[in-house]
């Protein structure tokens, strides 16, 4: 018997399996539980709740581009929630995807597509059927259907934009946007240019399937203490990405929260057809709907790139729990085997890994070790790879669970640690960006587990000699944690004098806590917010500053990042 649970209550999606049997469940036994259930609960389609939430949902968010009477089994088809992405190879390759008010059937989807608002090309686009089958209160099955589209362009120029718009045979046409591919990495074509970040978003609005939900339900604004009347932090984050103008945003998971486990709700659910009761628990994937609506205004022309985290893991679904996010996006596909939020691409001088924390935590062990260390190879090998590369300068890794954070709920994760954090060290990795605890909070420069020198706001940091700097960005909407007891917030304009955290505290590979000084902890900010990265690339020197930006647009850290470039 386990000492502690494989799964925390509340920090895997619950998807309808009795909370004692899940606790001590891999997300691959957790399907196969699933399927054994609905080989005995088998559900007819008639019985599928109707239509696209991309309708019932994004029309609650107040952004549908259509009429109510759109999402009508014979109505026309239309597509919404558009987002982008770059391919493996992003300096010319584009990935777009959407999602459809209804089954398609046999109406066929279109990208149309040219270098100019003219258009002039056309690609027929894949549709992905996703099936979504959730045990409910009363021994049936909730069961949904949504279908989304992909197009994949290829044979693209660099830092061209490239415009399209979506489009069906039965007459829908989306408006024109255009989205640009990835700087190349030459030197002599290397400009500045600019990125965003943060995690553990979810969204301001509860979807409108199953009917009887109410607002507070499966959204950020069910905690009182953080949601004064009318503030809508998601919203206010996501204003600010946009004004900030990306040529690219990461996402360091817990994407879009489709079950809320955690808010202390009944878990109950009710049967296809039947009514909710207000405040609930339980996974409902019409949240990525709403999702899909509210970043639209920047993933429809910025590429938006994710990483998972632990409530990006669905039970419903195969691939470890990512078949869902195999369905509704497209990532790169250049990472090792199995593992689809792991990849890596290049944007100018600087490099990009995406990693599943999730492989390796010692704190929430549903996928802990599923690559069966194939993304610790992969990420050696990628590392070496781009450390190597003259043309490349600044390397950055983005993740979901912390090594190093100060939070009294999740803190420092020792299986992030010991899988990686040495292999930053050798191949000195200038960032890494990290979610999972809902705060902001930036260390020193760390070497070897130890802090090498002070570095406080507007200061200078020389990765290759001062070591790596670690990024909890997690305040991208969902409610505040706190640090930990007597750790005071230190920012720009309300420093204190000794940042150092005495009783923080890393899990271990037992799954419990080991105490711990903080000496790394520099930057403490309890409020939403991102970071906003502008990248200088030069022949002799280059820099990056990585600026925090709360949910009101106002500056309160600044580290400037400054490698000399080798011939």
């Amino acid at each position: 018997m386990l000492s502690t649970p494989l799964n925390p209550a509340g920090d895997v999606p619950d998807t309808g399996i009795p909370a004692h049997l899940a606790a001590a469940m891999t997300m691959a036994e957790q399907y196969e539980w699933h399927r054994a259930y609905l080989r005995r609960h088998s559900v007819s389609r008639r019985n599928f709740l109707r239509g696209a939430a991309a309708a019932a949902a994004v029309a609650t968010a107040g952004i549908s581009p259509f009429a109510a009477r759109a999402y009508a089994e014979d109505a026309r088809l239309g597509v919404a929630g558009r987002h982008i992405g770059f391919g493996a190879d992003a300096t010319s390759q584009l990935r777009f995807s959407a999602q459809l008010s209804r089954n398609p059937g046999s109406t066929k989807v279109f990208l149309d597509h040219g270098a100019t608002p003219a258009l002039g090309g056309t690609v027929e686009a894949e549709v992905r059927n996703l099936v979504t089958q959730i045990p409910s209160a009363d021994g049936g099955v909730l069961a949904a259907e949504q279908f989304y589209v992909h197009a994949p362009l290829d044979g693209l120029p660099g830092r061209m934009p490239h415009f399209y718009r979506w489009r069906t045979a039965d007459g829908f046409a989306g408006d024109i946007r255009s989205a640009a591919t990835a700087m190349p990495t030459a030197r002599a074509a290397v400009l500045p240019f600019r990125f965003t970040m943060m995690g553990d978003q979810g969204t301001d609005d509860t979807p409108g399937q199953p009917a009887g939900l109410a607002p507070g339900d499966y959204d950020d604004m069910y905690y009182k203490p953080d949601n004064e009347p009318g503030v809508r932090h998601t919203e206010n984050v996501m204003r600010q990405i946009v004004a900030a103008r990306p040529d690219f945003h990461v996402l360091a998971g817990d994407i879009a929260y489709a079950d809320p486990s955690g808010a202390g709700k009944p878990p109950q659910y009710v049967a296809s057809g039947g009514t909710a009761g207000h405040g609930f628990d339980k996974f409902n994937p019409y949240v990525w709907d709403v999702y899909f609506g509210a970043i639209e205004s920047s993933a429809s022309t910025t590429p938006w790139m994710f990483a998972t985290g632990n409530h990006d893991m669905e039970a419903a679904y195969d691939t470890h729990g990512y078949g869902g996010h195999l369905a509704r996006l497209d990532f790169p596909g250049n990472g090792p085997t199995g593992c689809p939020s792991a990849y890596s691409f290049t944007y100018g001088n600087v490099a990009v890994l995406s990693l599943d924390a999730n492989d390796v935590s010692y704190e929430i062990g549903a996928n802990t070790g599923y690559s069966g260390g194939a993304q610790n190879g992969w990420v050696e090998r990628t590392l070496a790879g781009y450390r190597s590369n003259p043309d490349i300068d600044f390397i950055v890794c983005f993740f979901h669970h912390c090594a190093y954070s100060t939070t009294d709920s999740h803190a420092s994760d020792g299986g992030v640690r010991d899988a990686w954090c040495a292999l930053f060290d050798r191949y000195q990795v200038d960032l890494v960006l990290q979610g999972h605890n809902h705060v902001f909070e930036r260390t020193d420069p760390i070497r070897g587990n130890s802090p090498s020198k002070a570095a406080g706001d507007n200061s200078i940091v020389y990765p290759e000699t001062d070591g790596t700097v670690y990024y909890t960005v997690g305040g991208g909407g969902r409610p505040r944690y706190g640090f930990q007891p007597g750790s005071q917030e230190s920012y720009r304009g309300h420093e204190i004098g000794d940042t150092a955290v005495p009783n923080s505290f890393v899990w271990t590979p037992g799954g419990t806590k080991q105490d711990e000084a903080a000496p790394w902890s520099r930057v403490r900010f309890r409020n939403y917010s991102f970071i906003r990265v502008d990248v200088r690339p030069g022949f002799f020197s280059s820099e990056m500053d990585v600026i925090a930006v709360d949910e009101y647009g106002r500056e309160f850290d600044k580290v400037t990042y400054r490698r000399q470039v080798r011939g």
